[in-house]
C-alpha cells in the first residue's frame, strides 16, 4: 500500500528559473517524486529552481533530510535553490535547522524569481 501523498508539477516562469510546485506530503513515501521533478528540473538550462510550498501539507526529518540532498545536487549541477510560501511551523523548523540559511524562504514567487540567477550564457562566435 503506497503511503505518497505528493503531488509535484514542473513549470517554468522565466527564461532562469523554473518551479516545482509542491502539494502535499514529502515524506520517505514521496522520495522518488520529487526527485523525478528535481532532475526534470535541473537538466533545464536554467541557474534557479524555486520550490513553491504554498500547498505543502507535511514534511519530515526524512523530508527536510531529502531537501539537503536536493540541495547538494543542485550546487554540484551549478544550479540555485530558493523556495516560497512555507507555512509559519515549517518556517520555524527551516530557522531551527538552519536550512532557511541555504534555501533562502520568501513570501511570493514575485519575490522568490526576484531572487532568480539569470545563466550565463556562452557568447556567439562571430
Amino acid at each position: 500500500m503506497s503511503r505518497d501523498k505528493l503531488t509535484v508539477t514542473v513549470r517554468w516562469i522565466s527564461p532562469f528559473a523554473i518551479v516545482i510546485d509542491i502539494s502535499g506530503e514529502i515524506n520517505s513515501f514521496s522520495e522518488n517524486k520529487l526527485s523525478e521533478a528535481f532532475s526534470q528540473a535541473i537538466k533545464e538550462h536554467v541557474r534557479t529552481v524555486i520550490l513553491n510550498f504554498t500547498d505543502l501539507a507535511y514534511i519530515n526529518s526524512f523530508g527536510i533530510g531529502m531537501l539537503i540532498t536536493l540541495l547538494i545536487r543542485a550546487h554540484r549541477e551549478g544550479k540555485k535553490i530558493v523556495g516560497y510560501g512555507l507555512k509559519d511551523h515549517y518556517r520555524n523548523i527551516f530557522e531551527i535547522t538552519r536550512l532557511d540559511q541555504v534555501i533562502p524562504i520568501h513570501s511570493s514567487e514575485e519575490i522568490a524569481l526576484a531572487f532568480a540567477e539569470p545563466m550565463d550564457l556562452p557568447e556567439r562566435e562571430s
